[in-house]
């Protein structure tokens, strides 16, 4: 994935890259960040229909079952969602069915009284060592060095896809 996100604040258009995402959130967690950003990505294109539309980054509201601090950061510098109290962790949104792997990366995005509901692709982009790594209490140094790796390489796996090829939308978009 190449390319910015852009959103409008009081009309006012302003581009956002993957690097600022990462330099706004730091080093811990970029797996996270891409996929907060990718799904930004998906959910901007399909609220401002395909471009049609400016989004007016105030108004988008966000719920998301995935806890990770990067996706919340990446939301948060293209949206300020969190500053804005329009950003809500819920495990409700969780999709159990789709497997311990799966099923916390769904995010949903309200703009307008459209809802865009977004769910990863179920396409080995997420790898089950990474997720009982990261869930294991006591790593190793080794381990941990090792997750970070397992961390790069997601992030470079959902940026290597174009928009709309990492989350996939599911349900029915409300007008």
């Amino acid at each position: 994935m190449t390319g910015t996100l852009r959103v409008h604040e009081a009309g006012v258009a302003l581009d956002f890259t993957i690097e600022d995402a990462n330099r706004y959130h730091g080093p811990g967690f970029p797996g996270g960040v891409a996929h907060g950003f990718c799904a930004l990505q998906h959910a901007v294109a399909l609220l401002g229909r395909d471009g049609a539309e400016p989004v007016e980054r105030r108004e988008v509201t966000v719920r998301t079952a995935f806890p990770g601090p990067g996706g919340r950061d990446a939301v948060e510098l293209v949206l300020r969602a969190v500053t804005d109290d329009r950003y809500e962790v819920d495990s409700a949104l969780a999709l159990p069915e789709r497997g311990p792997v799966l099923a916390r990366y769904v995010w949903e995005f309200t703009y307008r009284g459209r809802v865009v509901l977004l769910r990863l692709r179920d396409e080995g982009l997420v790898t089950e060592e990474f997720i009982s790594l990261g869930a294991k209490p006591d790593r190793t140094p080794e381990e941990d060095a090792h997750l970070e790796v397992l961390k790069a390489e997601m992030a470079q796996r959902l940026l290597a896809r174009p928009v709309g090829q990492v989350y996939e939308q599911v349900g029915a978009e409300r007008p």
